[in-house]
């Protein structure tokens, strides 16, 4: 296979990648680095540091959109975003020197795990939660759009929020991917904001997290030739996605996509126990 062949049915893959990422709200970098190494034999280090290209892109996209419409609480995510930049970077640096089976292992396990948090039942938001004096210090507290006009909400545990978040950084810096399904596990279950916020908020989170693409670049770990068709094809993967996610039966999609990673998770898991990773 030549370099054009190879970026072209790369792109084509990471299209596909963009697209499933997007309806089922687990990021196209869950598909792209099992679909580069176990697909394509590339180095897990290269996969991963060409899905933090693509997220960075991507999340900044969605997120400018999200904002403008009122969703993404901003003081949330840039207090939230202290403790998974500091985990994205600790990430990142412990992938530099850890060996590749076993981070392959670890990145089937959080798929495996992103897969269950994902088919989880939403909460249903609770109205009148007592207001929390650090939120109000931090001052996080704030309204979202609904149909009858703007809906106030009182963010709650903080500091268990927060201590999510590191992990959500860290296993974003060591495995490519956005860690979007714990992020919102965080601001949903523990800090209970609305689930629009969460999602919205964790979206416009992920491009600042993904910079941890830096300490790859300065490991030499960013492929210019790779990280073009992945770029490229996750971001209009990520565009069909959205215009299809009204049409589309989600339910349906969510269930066949998660016994795909479930597999996938399963195979990350059994090449790096055999070494072939």
């Amino acid at each position: 296979m030549n370099n054009i062949e190879f970026t072209a049915i790369v792109g084509i893959f990471s299209i596909l990648a963009g697209l499933l990422g997007s309806l089922t709200g687990l990021g196209g970098g869950v598909i792209v680095v099992p679909l580069l190494t176990l697909g394509f034999g590339v180095d897990i280090r290269y996969a991963i540091g060409s899905a933090l290209v693509s997220a960075i892109a991507t999340s900044s996209g969605a997120a400018s959109a999200y904002v403008r419409e009122g969703y993404s609480n901003i003081r949330v995510g840039m207090f939230l975003e202290v403790a998974t930049t500091f985990g994205a970077v600790t990430g990142a640096l412990i992938a530099a020197k850890a060996p590749t089976r076993a981070i392959a292992i670890i990145f089937g396990l959080v798929l495996l795990a992103s897969t269950y948090l994902s088919n989880q039942p939403h909460r249903k938001q609770v109205v009148d939660l007592p207001v929390d004096p650090l939120a109000v210090r931090l001052k996080l507290d704030s309204s979202y759009p609904i149909l009858e006009g703007e809906q106030s909400y009182h963010v709650q545990h903080i500091p268990g929020g927060f201590a999510v978040m590191v992990v959500a950084g860290i296993l974003s810096g060591l495995l490519g991917i956005g860690s979007g399904a714990l992020k919102v596990v965080a601001m949903d279950r523990i800090m209970q904001l609305p689930f629009k916020v969460s999602t919205t908020t964790s979206n416009f989170m992920i491009g600042v997290t993904a910079a941890s693409a830096g300490i790859y670049f300065s490991r030499g770990y960013i492929d210019p030739g790779l990280c073009m068709p992945v770029l490229l094809g996750v971001l209009v993967g990520a565009w069909c996605g959205a215009k299809m996610l009204v049409r589309a039966e989600v339910t349906m999609l969510r269930s066949i996509f998660s016994l795909a990673i479930l597999a996938v998770g399963i195979q990350m898991i059994y090449q790096g126990i055999t070494g072939r990773i």
